[in-house]
């Protein structure tokens, strides 16, 4: 008789939240990149619409390996694949880009204050805990 590691349910309540965060991840990407008119920018502050603007062109793409990679590992999650693991980490490592960029390169705490820095230090922080939760539940078993 063969014994499987079945995960408990704190497992599939992470996996269903990353799932959901990456689809809002994959929204916010889709908004910023093709959705944004200029009626939406006239309501935002003209240095955040200047930052926008001055943004390199490879930051659209880091973006999406971002979000796209996160999503892919979270439904890996969800169908228990090994593979989830290793797209956690491109998918962090993406963001460690994008928002380093961010916070270094375009100096995003001078020109908008230190609040700037709430979102990209919350998106790292999952981004590295899913990462280092989807290689324990690797270790655990729960992934084949």
């Amino acid at each position: 008789m063969t014994t499987t590691n079945k995960p408990g349910s704190g497992f599939w309540i992470i996996a269903v939240i990353a799932l959901l965060w990456n689809l809002i991840g994959i929204f916010f990407w889709a908004s910023e990149n093709f959705l944004m008119t200029d009626e939406i920018k006239a309501t935002l502050p003209a240095e955040q619409v200047e930052m926008m603007n001055n943004a390199p062109s490879w930051g659209i793409w880091v973006y999406a390996i971002a979000v796209f990679g996160g999503t892919l590992a979270s439904v890996l999650l969800l169908m228990r694949k090994k593979l989830a693991v290793p797209l956690f980490l491109i998918s962090l490592i993406a963001i460690l880009i994008q928002m380093g960029y961010w916070i270094f390169g375009m100096d995003s705490v001078g020109v908008l204050g230190p609040q700037s820095l709430i979102m990209p230090l919350i998106v790292i922080t999952i981004a590295i805990f899913l990462y280092f939760y989807s290689k324990g539940a690797a270790k655990n078993g729960w992934l084949s």
